[in-house]
């Protein structure tokens, strides 16, 4: 039986390098006669997470598939072997069916209200009663999530708000679990938290409006945040652009300064936290690492922020580390990132589905 065969420091377990054999794209923790070592030393990293992602989506809305496959492909470049898509105005199953391109886990498209969302970007559902039956639609074609807007600037009031009520959001979530789907929105403020996290929400995305209150609810509820930290950088900008809704403005400038409390309180408070870098659009792909160092910043050890990016983010999503039977999706690394996460800068081997890639 001919394979593929590493040899390393395996993470997260640590400890002395140990043999790893792949065949037909699968990890074998017994030895495979034959084999062929196409790796040995350094560091053998289950391949990395980008939860928070957006392959098709550019600047000005949908792009086409080949610049799609661009994105991805930066991605992979990066480490990046699993995305959750978390919304996007292009049909990206095609993508799926490709080998070299990382495994793509998708949400359908936004849901959101008229005028209260990016434009082109999401489903604009016109009455608020027709949520449910849009998450049921959106729950055909995605892979198991569903991505709602949970809050946006109401330009009546200037400021952001939440776009449904707690009725509303507990009947749709209900009906996505009905389905075998997880539940996710897009959050900025403080106001639309407790509406999604009384009706069941599994995740929420970006979560700056985050209290001590909502931070101890998600912890209770096991509610995931992935809170996008690299673009929330953009926080400033968006501002700097809204004189027309000073209230708005200001509210955002706070949101961003006390961005890096809120999110090291989540961690503290035992938030499952995972990396998502938000690339599509204003944030470039093939940035997960940048997102790791971010966590760091906001109070993770090393070995957490690549936990978050790595083993605990495929535990999360469903899929197994290196483990007997598991996908070989594998970076390896010459440096150690528990000891300098800028080692993750520079994967010496990628490998996904057994298949190595430069």
């Amino acid at each position: 039986m001919s394979g593929l065969h590493l040899r390393g420091v395996v993470l997260p377990e640590g400890g002395d390098p140990r043999d790893v054999w792949v065949v037909n794209g699968r990890i074998r923790t017994n030895p495979v006669p034959g084999a062929t070592t196409v790796s040995t030393g350094g560091y053998l990293v289950p391949g990395l997470v980008d939860a928070h992602c957006h392959v098709g989506l550019g600047a000005q809305g949908a792009v086409d598939l080949p610049e799609a496959v661009e994105q991805a492909l930066a991605d992979r470049r990066a480490g990046a072997l699993l995305i959750r898509d978390c919304g996007s105005p292009l049909d990206t199953r095609p993508l799926q069916e490709r080998l070299d391109l990382p495994r793509l886990i998708r949400a359908g498209r936004h849901l959101a209200r008229p005028k209260r969302y990016i434009k082109y970007l999401g489903v604009e559902v016109e009455d608020p009663a027709d949520l449910p039956a849009a998450v049921a639609e959106q729950v055909e074609n995605g892979d198991g999530w569903v991505k709602l807007v949970g809050d946006w600037i109401d330009r009546g009031t200037g400021d952001l708000a939440p776009l449904w009520t707690e009725d509303v959001l507990t009947e749709a979530i209900k009906v996505a679990h009905e389905g075998k789907a997880r539940v996710t929105a897009h959050v900025f403020g403080e106001d639309a938290l407790p509406a999604l996290l009384n009706a069941g929400i599994d995740c929420i995305e970006h979560g700056t409006g985050l209290t001590d209150d909502t931070i101890a609810q998600m912890a209770r509820n096991g509610t995931a945040l992935v809170p996008t930290l690299i673009n929330i950088e953009n926080f400033p900008a968006i501002a700097a652009g809204a004189d027309k809704y000073p209230g708005y403005q200001s509210h955002m400038r706070d949101l961003y300064a006390r961005n890096t409390a809120t999110i090291a309180k989540a961690v503290e408070a035992g938030v499952p936290v995972f990396a998502g870098t938000d690339a599509g659009g204003g944030i470039r792909h093939g940035r997960i690492v940048d997102e790791i160092k971010a966590l760091h910043g906001v109070g993770m050890t090393p070995i957490q922020a690549l936990g978050a990016a790595s083993w605990a983010a495929r535990e999360w999503l469903g899929f197994p580390s290196l483990t007997e039977g598991a996908a070989a999706d594998v970076v390896v690394y010459d440096g150690d990132p528990r000891e300098d996460l800028e080692a993750l800068r520079h994967p010496r081997l990628v490998m996904l589905r057994g298949r190595i890639h430069a």
